[in-house]
């Protein structure tokens, strides 16, 4: 993970590590904002990520641009994070429209080839 960018940072400060709440002037959308909640702990780096209208409750989810956007903002971009679905018997919902992104500590995720997904062709 990299060093979170503490010009957004609106909660917590640099004692903290990379722990905090960060809200950032959405890159596309006039008006909105996106709100990250960052923490380390327990072997984890974490982000949960909501969208909305400034200064408002979310109102959507993020789209998976959205998603990558953040990505690029808190990890490099060799490293590998990750959306999981749990089993539902291990749903907990906080909030209707926030995600997240995981990434274990000291541990390399294992990734499916991307031919998988798709031809290479397609490879951005």
């Amino acid at each position: 993970m990299k060093i979170a960018p503490e010009y957004y940072r609106t909660r917590g400060d640099r004692t903290m590590g990379n722990n905090g709440f960060f809200v950032f002037t959405h890159y596309k959308v006039i008006g909105y904002e996106i709100r990250c909640q960052i923490s380390d702990g327990e072997g984890w780096e974490h982000v949960s990520v909501t969208i909305g209208p400034l200064n408002k409750h979310p109102t959507r989810c993020p789209t998976w641009d959205e998603m990558c956007w953040v990505k690029a903002q808190f990890w490099r971009e060799d490293e590998c994070v990750v959306e999981y679905h749990p089993p539902k018997s291990e749903y907990v919902s906080c909030h209707p429209y926030c995600l997240h992104l995981w990434k274990p500590i000291g541990i390399e995720l294992p990734l499916p080839d991307s031919i998988l997904v798709g031809p290479a062709s397609f490879k951005k």
